[in-house]
């Protein structure tokens, strides 16, 4: 009997996106509560150019220290082009965490199409 597709799927819903414009909107917006911004770049990513106000945890550390978030609020992951970030909110997904958002594009993305005075790499 061959497998079928939802054999395979993943019992969670995929992780939300948010573009980079979208999170400028909300980043500005005075009435909205601010995400967490999670950088899970790598230190020396992280001193080239970052969103201001966001938290640097390598991704490599977010097994080891989720627990210091708050699995309840809302919580923008990011990274260089999006990929990385997109691993660590899965994994944030499956550790509870409810209110995921993967930045569409990453730092690079944001550079490009919001900040044009922040550096690329």
């Amino acid at each position: 009997m061959p497998f079928s597709r939802s054999a395979f799927a993943s019992e969670l819903p995929p992780v939300n996106q948010i573009t980079p414009q979208q999170l400028q909107k909300r980043l500005s917006d005075t009435a909205a509560r601010k995400p967490l911004l999670l950088d899970v770049r790598e230190p020396w990513e992280f001193q080239i150019c970052r969103l201001p106000g966001s938290l640097l945890m390598p991704m490599q550390t977010v097994p080891a220290r989720h627990t210091e978030l708050d699995p309840g609020a809302d919580t923008v992951v990011i990274c260089h082009h999006g990929a990385r970030s997109m691993q660590a909110a899965m994994f944030l997904k499956h550790a509870g965490f409810t209110r995921l958002y993967n930045l569409t594009g990453g730092v690079d993305a944001w550079a490009r199409t919001v900040e044009a005075s922040m550096p690329v790499y």
